[in-house]
Protein backbone atom coordinates (compact mmCIF):
# COMPACT_ATOMS: atom_id res chain seq x y z
CA UNK A 1 0.00 0.00 0.00
CA UNK A 2 2.85 2.34 0.62
CA UNK A 3 3.50 2.15 -2.66
CA UNK A 4 0.41 3.13 -4.06
CA UNK A 5 0.05 5.88 -1.60
CA UNK A 6 3.47 7.23 -3.33
CA UNK A 7 1.58 7.13 -6.52
CA UNK A 8 -0.95 9.15 -5.14
CA UNK A 9 1.66 11.11 -3.76
CA UNK A 10 2.88 11.77 -7.15
CA UNK A 11 -0.17 12.39 -8.89
CA UNK A 12 -1.42 14.86 -6.15
CA UNK A 13 2.02 16.79 -7.39
CA UNK A 14 0.99 16.57 -11.11
CA UNK A 15 -2.32 17.84 -10.85
CA UNK A 16 -1.60 20.62 -8.06
CA UNK A 17 0.82 21.73 -10.69
CA UNK A 18 -1.46 21.52 -13.61
CA UNK A 19 -4.26 23.51 -11.30
CA UNK A 20 -1.15 26.08 -10.18
CA UNK A 21 -0.91 26.72 -14.25
CA UNK A 22 -4.47 26.64 -15.65
CA UNK A 23 -5.11 29.43 -13.19
CA UNK A 24 -3.54 32.21 -15.40
CA UNK A 25 -5.48 31.00 -18.32
CA UNK A 26 -8.10 32.73 -16.63
CA UNK A 27 -6.36 36.27 -16.55
CA UNK A 28 -5.81 35.48 -20.39
CA UNK A 29 -9.43 35.12 -21.14
CA UNK A 30 -9.55 37.71 -18.75
CA UNK A 31 -7.00 40.37 -21.08
CA UNK A 32 -8.42 38.34 -24.43
CA UNK A 33 -12.33 39.23 -23.58
CA UNK A 34 -11.53 43.10 -22.41
CA UNK A 35 -8.86 44.02 -25.67
CA UNK A 36 -12.07 42.22 -27.73
CA UNK A 37 -14.16 44.48 -26.22
CA UNK A 38 -11.68 47.88 -26.31
CA UNK A 39 -11.06 46.87 -30.33
CA UNK A 40 -14.93 46.76 -30.96
CA UNK A 41 -16.15 49.75 -29.01
CA UNK A 42 -12.77 51.36 -29.84
CA UNK A 43 -12.39 51.06 -33.61
CA UNK A 44 -15.13 48.88 -34.20
CA UNK A 45 -13.57 45.71 -35.37
CA UNK A 46 -14.09 42.26 -33.65
CA UNK A 47 -12.69 38.84 -34.82
CA UNK A 48 -14.35 35.27 -34.31
CA UNK A 49 -11.08 33.95 -33.60
CA UNK A 50 -11.00 36.34 -30.03
CA UNK A 51 -14.39 34.75 -28.73
CA UNK A 52 -13.55 30.98 -30.28
CA UNK A 53 -9.93 31.50 -28.09
CA UNK A 54 -11.60 32.28 -25.03
CA UNK A 55 -13.95 29.49 -25.42
CA UNK A 56 -10.77 27.26 -25.95
CA UNK A 57 -8.97 28.77 -22.78
CA UNK A 58 -12.38 28.78 -20.80
CA UNK A 59 -12.67 25.23 -21.82
CA UNK A 60 -8.94 24.03 -20.78
CA UNK A 61 -9.97 25.94 -17.63
CA UNK A 62 -12.55 23.74 -17.10
CA UNK A 63 -11.29 20.18 -18.37
CA UNK A 64 -7.98 20.85 -16.80
CA UNK A 65 -9.10 22.13 -13.32
CA UNK A 66 -11.42 19.32 -13.08
CA UNK A 67 -8.77 17.08 -11.37
CA UNK A 68 -7.56 19.62 -9.07
CA UNK A 69 -11.07 20.71 -7.87
CA UNK A 70 -11.60 16.99 -7.06
CA UNK A 71 -7.96 16.52 -5.23
CA UNK A 72 -8.99 19.84 -3.38
CA UNK A 73 -12.20 18.28 -2.53
CA UNK A 74 -14.02 21.53 -3.89
CA UNK A 75 -16.18 19.70 -6.12
CA UNK A 76 -19.90 19.43 -6.11
CA UNK A 77 -21.34 17.01 -3.58
CA UNK A 78 -24.76 16.51 -1.76
CA UNK A 79 -24.14 16.72 1.95
CA UNK A 80 -27.59 15.62 3.10
CA UNK A 81 -26.12 12.34 3.80
CA UNK A 82 -22.74 12.21 3.80
CA UNK A 83 -22.50 15.35 5.97
CA UNK A 84 -24.40 13.10 8.82
CA UNK A 85 -21.85 10.45 8.24
CA UNK A 86 -18.17 9.35 10.14
CA UNK A 87 -15.57 9.77 8.13
CA UNK A 88 -15.21 6.06 7.59
CA UNK A 89 -18.41 6.78 6.14
CA UNK A 90 -17.67 9.43 3.67
CA UNK A 91 -14.27 7.48 2.83
CA UNK A 92 -16.93 4.25 1.96
CA UNK A 93 -19.31 6.77 0.19
CA UNK A 94 -16.28 8.16 -2.01
CA UNK A 95 -14.86 4.82 -3.02
CA UNK A 96 -17.78 3.48 -4.00
CA UNK A 97 -18.73 6.67 -6.03
CA UNK A 98 -15.46 6.98 -7.63
CA UNK A 99 -15.65 3.13 -8.63
CA UNK A 100 -18.54 3.01 -9.78
CA UNK A 101 -19.62 6.14 -11.27
CA UNK A 102 -16.81 8.91 -11.53
CA UNK A 103 -13.75 5.84 -12.99
CA UNK A 104 -16.58 4.39 -15.85
CA UNK A 105 -18.06 7.81 -16.68
CA UNK A 106 -14.29 9.42 -17.25
CA UNK A 107 -12.82 6.55 -18.95
CA UNK A 108 -15.99 6.23 -21.35
CA UNK A 109 -15.76 9.86 -22.39
CA UNK A 110 -11.72 9.51 -22.63
CA UNK A 111 -12.15 6.85 -24.56
CA UNK A 112 -15.17 8.35 -27.10
CA UNK A 113 -13.62 11.90 -27.41
CA UNK A 114 -10.34 10.54 -28.67
CA UNK A 115 -11.60 9.30 -31.97
CA UNK A 116 -13.51 12.78 -32.13
CA UNK A 117 -9.98 14.31 -31.83
CA UNK A 118 -8.10 11.93 -34.11
CA UNK A 119 -11.20 12.90 -36.98
CA UNK A 120 -10.83 16.04 -36.32
CA UNK A 121 -7.03 16.57 -36.63
CA UNK A 122 -7.18 14.20 -39.88
CA UNK A 123 -9.59 16.60 -41.63
CA UNK A 124 -7.71 20.08 -40.32
CA UNK A 125 -10.92 20.77 -38.65
CA UNK A 126 -11.61 24.52 -38.95
CA UNK A 127 -14.60 26.55 -37.21
CA UNK A 128 -17.88 26.99 -39.12
CA UNK A 129 -17.39 30.58 -38.57
CA UNK A 130 -15.71 33.27 -40.63
CA UNK A 131 -12.44 34.31 -39.10
CA UNK A 132 -12.47 31.32 -36.41
CA UNK A 133 -10.03 29.06 -35.15
CA UNK A 134 -8.44 25.49 -36.01
CA UNK A 135 -10.58 22.84 -33.78
CA UNK A 136 -8.80 20.08 -32.95
CA UNK A 137 -6.77 21.53 -30.78
CA UNK A 138 -10.04 21.93 -28.42
CA UNK A 139 -10.63 18.74 -29.11
CA UNK A 140 -7.34 17.48 -27.99
CA UNK A 141 -8.48 19.04 -24.54
CA UNK A 142 -11.30 17.04 -23.41
CA UNK A 143 -9.48 13.35 -23.48
CA UNK A 144 -6.64 15.45 -21.86
CA UNK A 145 -8.83 16.62 -19.13
CA UNK A 146 -10.58 13.23 -18.49
CA UNK A 147 -7.31 11.49 -18.67
CA UNK A 148 -5.77 14.17 -15.90
CA UNK A 149 -9.76 13.43 -13.87
CA UNK A 150 -9.19 9.41 -14.34
CA UNK A 151 -5.69 9.25 -13.07
CA UNK A 152 -6.92 12.07 -9.52
CA UNK A 153 -10.24 9.67 -8.89
CA UNK A 154 -7.27 6.90 -8.56
CA UNK A 155 -5.22 8.76 -6.30
CA UNK A 156 -8.38 9.81 -4.35
CA UNK A 157 -9.03 6.29 -4.27
CA UNK A 158 -5.80 5.37 -3.17
CA UNK A 159 -5.91 7.87 -0.75
CA UNK A 160 -9.71 6.70 1.01
CA UNK A 161 -8.48 3.07 1.21
CA UNK A 162 -4.97 4.26 2.95
CA UNK A 163 -7.89 6.29 5.38
CA UNK A 164 -9.49 3.34 5.91
CA UNK A 165 -6.38 1.11 6.55
CA UNK A 166 -5.31 4.22 8.96
CA UNK A 167 -1.84 4.97 6.68
CA UNK A 168 -2.89 8.47 5.75
CA UNK A 169 -5.37 11.14 7.54
CA UNK A 170 -9.07 12.32 5.86
CA UNK A 171 -8.72 14.28 3.24
CA UNK A 172 -11.92 14.92 2.87
CA UNK A 173 -12.64 16.51 6.66
CA UNK A 174 -13.25 20.36 6.28
CA UNK A 175 -10.57 22.46 6.67
CA UNK A 176 -7.85 19.85 5.68
CA UNK A 177 -6.49 21.89 2.96
CA UNK A 178 -6.59 25.60 3.07
CA UNK A 179 -8.69 27.31 -0.09
CA UNK A 180 -6.55 29.44 -2.48
CA UNK A 181 -8.23 32.13 -0.87
CA UNK A 182 -6.59 31.36 2.72
CA UNK A 183 -3.30 30.28 0.86
CA UNK A 184 -3.32 34.05 -0.82
CA UNK A 185 -4.04 35.35 3.03
CA UNK A 186 -1.04 33.46 4.45
CA UNK A 187 1.37 34.01 1.99
CA UNK A 188 0.49 37.76 1.78
CA UNK A 189 0.64 37.81 6.22
CA UNK A 190 4.21 35.82 5.50
CA UNK A 191 5.49 38.69 3.08
CA UNK A 192 4.53 41.08 5.42
CA UNK A 193 6.06 39.51 8.47
CA UNK A 194 2.89 39.07 9.89
CA UNK A 195 3.20 34.77 10.44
Amino acid sequence: MNGLLKLSSLIDGLTERVGKAIIWLVLVVTLIGAGNAVMRYVWNYSSNAFLEIQWYLFSAIFLFGAGYTLMRNEHVRIDLISGRLSPRGRAWIDIFGIIFFLLPMATVIMYLSWPIFLLALANNEQSSNAGGLTVWPVRLLVPIGFFLLVIQGISELIKRIGFLQGLCPDTTAKGHKPTPEEELVLAIKAQKGEL
